[in-house]
């Protein structure tokens, strides 16, 4: 679904994202272990059309996404949850979520249907739409967020730092909906994360990245009890 040939992303002068190549397959659950400043972001960016890439092949579903605007790509299937939640705080959660389906803005009835998939998900969304975005707890911001983006009815999720400054039992609750929208939904997910421990606990498999470059990569039952892994990223 989702191929990188020997991508390079240039930032500031300086090549944040080097050389990274990565296969995900429909309906993969994958992981992007790295620290802060690895390049994960800056990859995700890339990946989504907001940055561009100065080398290197994008391309989903057989589709070249080098060239295309942001929103070209969220109407190939392709959505991120970008790092920091990035909601309009100044609007209520149900304009938060219909900003998300812009891009299908005309189809009436499959935006009712995401609508409604959205607050099973999170039934607090639900009960509180018209709350403006920026008064609900990071906890509550995060579902927002992931809400939003699954309201363009993505084959592909890409989320970006999904538990950062939650609370532990907070991140356990959106590491078990994001299970959900992996496996009952079928929505294929690519995850960033500095839990290592959550992610690879959830996921398929998983690529390591460090200054901007892949450096392991396999299965996550593996990669939990790599010792590199451990030292670096679950406090071993």
């Amino acid at each position: 679904m989702l191929k990188l040939t020997n991508v390079t992303t240039v930032v500031g002068g300086f090549p944040a994202v080097r050389d990274v190549s990565l296969e995900i397959k429909k309906g993969e659950f994958v992981a992007l272990l790295g620290s802060n400043g690895a390049g994960k972001t800056t990859l995700f960016r890339t990946i989504a059309g907001v940055l561009k890439p100065s080398k290197g092949v994008i391309e989903f579903n057989g589709k070249q996404l080098n060239n295309l605007p942001a929103h070209k790509i969220v109407m190939l299937g392709l959505s991120l949850c970008p790092e920091g939640r990035q909601l309009f705080p100044h609007l209520s959660v149900y304009k938060n979520l219909m900003m998300g389906a812009y891009t299908r803005r005309n189809d009436h009835k499959g935006i009712q249907l995401s609508l409604e998939q959205v607050y099973e998900l999170f039934p607090i969304l639900k009960e509180r739409k018209n709350q403006l975005a920026g008064t609900f707890s990071g906890g509550q911001q995060q579902m927002l967020a992931i809400g939003r983006a699954l309201m363009s009815k993505p084959d592909m999720l890409l989320l970006d730092e999904p538990s950062i400054g939650l609370a532990p039992l907070v991140v356990q609750k959106i590491a078990d909906v994001i299970k959900n929208i992996s496996k009952e939904m079928g929505t294929t997910v690519f995850l960033s994360e500095q839990n290592a421990n959550m992610a690879l606990m959830i996921t398929d498999r998983g690529y390591v990245l460090e200054n901007g470059k892949i450096v392991l990569a396999g299965p996550s039952s593996e990669l939990i009890y790599n010792e590199t892994v451990k030292k670096a990223y679950l406090g071993a």
